[in-house]
């Protein structure tokens, strides 16, 4: 009776529940080109971010109050998701294993870019404008 034989966690078998980015049957010039169009695809994500934090200073000017937090959350969701259609437009050919790569990659950063920027252009949008000079206590 033949025993059945024990995979290695360095197995590339595409059955495995490891994600990985490449196939056996990937060549070296495949792997390289998803690389760069995942990269490209972070670095999109990154100015859709800084962008649509600027942008959610004007666009959102005349809501008030806790209703403009969320007008701008609903917003960065939505440029998110504009994202992953870009992403999905890019044609990285990714295995099935890994096409929630798409989604994930920058997410957080995403996120915390977009608040940043919307913050920070909100407060410079919004100093005051008073001359005068603050003394030290």
């Amino acid at each position: 009776m033949k025993h059945p034989k024990k995979k290695s966690p360095e197995s590339n078998n595409p059955s495995d529940d490891t994600p990985s980015i490449a196939t056996p049957s990937d060549s070296q010039d495949e792997l390289e080109r998803r690389k760069r169009l995942l990269d490209r695809l972070f670095w999109i994500r990154i100015g859709m971010a800084a962008l649509g934090g600027i942008t959610a200073t004007f666009l959102f000017e005349s809501i008030e109050g806790e209703e403009r937090r969320w007008a701008s959350i609903g917003f960065m969701i939505v440029v998110f998701i504009a994202s992953a259609i870009v992403g999905k437009g890019m044609r990285i050919g990714l295995p099935s294993s890994d096409r929630k790569k798409i989604v994930t990659t920058g997410l957080g950063t995403y996120v915390f870019l977009y608040l940043f920027m919307w913050i920070l252009s909100y407060t410079l949008v919004h100093l005051p404008s008073s001359t005068q000079i603050l003394k030290p206590i």
